[in-house]
This record gives structure tokens, sequence and C-alpha cells, in this order.
């Protein structure tokens, strides 16, 4: 039988040429195929006061942006949201409540109180106040960080600790990750503080964040594992 050679070596040189072409592709599309979708970042409401909003800082250094950024730079895929308004006491944010924390959330951040006390609220009615958003938010399978707030002494002993009992006693009840005090090491400390005394400079909020991070590390395991 007689070969035609020169057809034989075109049509080996069509072949060669679709397969080199084709392979990668097949093997693209099955690395494709194979590959899990980026996972959605988790979604945090951070729900407080001024403490929380970033009272007269730069956006860029508020709580729930410094925040954002530090966990990021540990490799959590998170977005927080700054649900922070400024004088709000329990009160209020119970009243905001469900449009503050929309659906979908995946964890809440608490930090309430500090108007309360500074306005010397009766601690039942921040106690009762706390209690209902805690109540809500496990309705819906949000786990909460409870971020605690201390009292003036001036209003005395009694008062004092009738509020500060709030957030371990609540956290006991409902489950919730526990931060005792959400100023811890800031708190009347002037390279910490804004002019007035009371709400962190940037880099106030920077040493919150350092401070608060573990719990927060903490809330976010919860929240991938479906706990409250």
């Amino acid at each position: 039988m007689m070969v035609d050679m020169a057809a034989w070596a075109r049509q080996m040189a069509i072949f060669f040429f679709c397969a080199g072409i084709l392979a990668p592709l097949a093997g693209l599309a099955a690395t494709r195929a194979g590959a899990a979708p980026d996972a959605a970042p988790l979604r945090i409401v951070a729900l407080g006061d001024s403490l929380t909003a970033g009272f007269e800082l730069p956006p860029s250094a508020a709580f729930p942006v410094q925040l954002e950024k530090a966990l990021r730079a540990r490799g959590h895929e998170v977005r927080i949201a700054n649900a922070g308004v400024s004088g709000d006491t329990t009160t209020g944010g119970l009243q905001r409540l469900d449009w503050a924390v929309p659906d979908g959330t995946d964890a809440v951040i608490l930090e309430l109180g500090a108007n309360d006390a500074l306005r010397g609220v009766d601690p039942g009615v921040a106690r009762a106040n706390l209690d209902e958003i805690l109540s809500r938010l496990g309705e819906r399978g949000i786990p909460v960080l409870l971020a605690g707030m201390r009292s003036p002494q001036n209003w005395g002993k009694t008062y004092v600790d009738g509020f500060e009992s709030i957030y371990p006693d609540l956290a006991r009840k409902h489950g919730a990750l526990l931060y005792p005090f959400f100023m811890e090491g800031v708190a009347m400390q002037a390279r910490f503080s804004l002019d007035d005394g009371l709400h962190p400079n940037d880099d106030g909020v920077a040493k919150i964040v350092e401070m608060i991070l573990p719990q927060v590390e903490a809330l976010i395991d919860r929240a991938k594992n479906g706990s409250k």
C-alpha cells in the first residue's frame, strides 16, 4: 500500500497542533470545575454608641474600620458595618435593632450602656433593654460579643454594682461572649483620649482593637460554626 507521506505529515501536524491547544484548555476547565468558589465575607454589625461610631474621628479611624483591617491582616474575610450612633442609649439601640442589624448578619458586637451610666439611668432599664436585644438576636441565631461598660463612681456603690453586674449576668444568661470593659487600657489615659477625656482618639481606637481582637476572633469562630 502506497502512503502519501506529504498528506500524512500534514494530518499529523494538524493533530499535534490541536492537541497542543485543547489539552491546556481541558486542564484549565478541570481546574476551574474543581476549584471552590470564593467564600463570601462574614458580615458583622458593630451596634453601639459614639465609641463605636467614631466620635470626632475620620471614618477610617472608627472602631469598625480599624477592627476590620486588623482582622483581614490576620486572614479573616469579614465586613464590619458601623451601626454606632453618638449619644445612643440602650433604649435607642433596642428601638433601632431590626434595621440596624439587617437580615444576613452573621454576628454582632454589642457596645451600649455608656450613655445610660453617664446619665444615671436606672440600671434596671439598661438591663431590660440589653436583655431584650440579646433575646431577639438569639431568636435569629446571631452570635453576640457583649462589650461591658463601667459606671461613674459618683453615682454611689449601689448604682455602680447594679450597673456593672448587667454585662456578666446577661452574658451568662444568653451564652454570649463577654468582653468585660470596652475601654480597657484606654479609659482615663490622656494619650489615648480626645480633649473631652471620654472618647478615644485614633490611637485609642487602635488600642481597643488590639485588646478586643481575641474575643472577636472567638465570635468569628462561633459564626462560622453556626453556634450562638
